[in-house]
């Protein structure tokens, strides 16, 4: 495609087309010359603004941004209604690839109930693939926004899901033929499909009002990444029990073959909550269908501990994400 804004007839035909998803709450979204959407929400309400890139597999972009802009939201406690997508192409890109992003981030947006509420797009040499920026809106009640400092001494902290999730489902299918050489057909396709359980809006909504004080979805970094980022913003130590962290056979074993550490490997999908009664808060969570464990708990000082039986090891600032190996 040439250079530029993206023309007219293919944003109508390509773009336009695709968005059919739609929420009250945008009053005004994405259309031909619009550079602006409008939103209301119920009086009283915050807003809540993220953003996020998908920069690690070019194949599904609008998958993991989304997921990434909108888990932002919902690890506040809000409730998200809408995002921007802007996708910068590189000249030797095609108009089939733009559709099939844009079909992409529809299908998703419409399995959460979000709408697409404009973007930009735009032909650039400055890039080289396909390059997906997003940006998502919400909503939270005054006062109950949650953020990852509001943990205290004796606060237990709840996982959900497992450990390495989003990382396991990229490393299966960036490396699915080194894999096969090595492990059934069967393995590495489940470990794909947990690009199925990416949201953590299910489990955001059923924590509730549980005496929940804190929470984080996880990202870069994995496990071991956001629990040193949320005992350093609340100012408190940890102690945690390794054995207790939930993690799938199928990271393990894939982790194992590819050397990495499926505790600081990519984890979009997972939430990281604190809790005064975790194991209230793990059960509420397990009935409605989300895994969900006690793996440890925030205790004074600044010593952030994890062991593993008789052996303990003291977490850090994230260091760069493993899932960077395998590219």
């Amino acid at each position: 495609m040439n250079i530029g804004k993206i023309q007219e007839s293919v944003l109508r035909r390509s773009v336009f087309r695709q968005l059919k998803t739609k929420r009250e709450e945008v009053l005004f979204g994405a259309g031909s010359g619009e550079d602006c959407a409008i939103l209301t929400f119920p009086p009283g309400q915050e807003l809540l603004v993220s953003a996020a890139a998908a920069v690690k597999t070019e194949q599904d972009a609008a998958l993991y941004g989304i997921h990434a802009a909108v888990n932002n939201i919902a690890a506040c406690g809000g409730k998200p209604a809408a995002v921007w997508l802007t996708v910068l192409l590189p000249p030797s890109a095609e108009e089939t690839e733009l559709r099939g992003l844009m079909e992409q981030a529809e299908q998703i947006c419409a399995g959460l109930n979000i709408q697409i509420a404009g973007g930009h797009t735009e032909v650039t040499s400055a890039v080289n693939r396909r390059v997906l920026s997003v940006t998502a809106a919400g909503s939270v009640p005054p006062g109950r926004a949650l953020s990852a400092s509001g943990l205290h001494a004796g606060t237990q902290l709840v996982l959900t899901k497992w450990a390495g999730l989003e990382g396991t489902a990229i490393a299966a299918r960036e490396k699915r033929q080194e894999l096969l050489s090595r492990f059934p057909a069967y393995l590495v396709e489940e470990a794909e499909n947990f690009s199925g359980f990416l949201s953590v809006l299910p489990e955001s909504e059923a924590a509730g009002d549980c005496a929940v004080c804190a929470m984080t979805d996880l990202s870069e970094g994995g496990v071991f990444g956001a629990l040193w980022e949320m005992a350093e913003a609340s100012g408190v130590g940890l102690e945690i029990d390794l054995k207790k962290i939930p993690i799938r056979q199928e990271t393990v074993e894939i982790c194992n073959f590819l050397d990495l550490n499926p505790y600081e490997l990519l984890s979009g999908g997972s939430l990281l909550i604190g809790a005064d009664d975790g194991y209230a808060l793990a059960e509420r969570l397990q009935k409605a269908g989300i895994p969900a464990a006690v793996i440890g708990r925030a205790v004074p000082g600044n010593d952030r501990v994890v062991r593993n039986g008789e052996e303990k090891r003291f977490l850090g600032p994230a260091r760069t994400d493993e899932i960077y190996k395998i590219f």
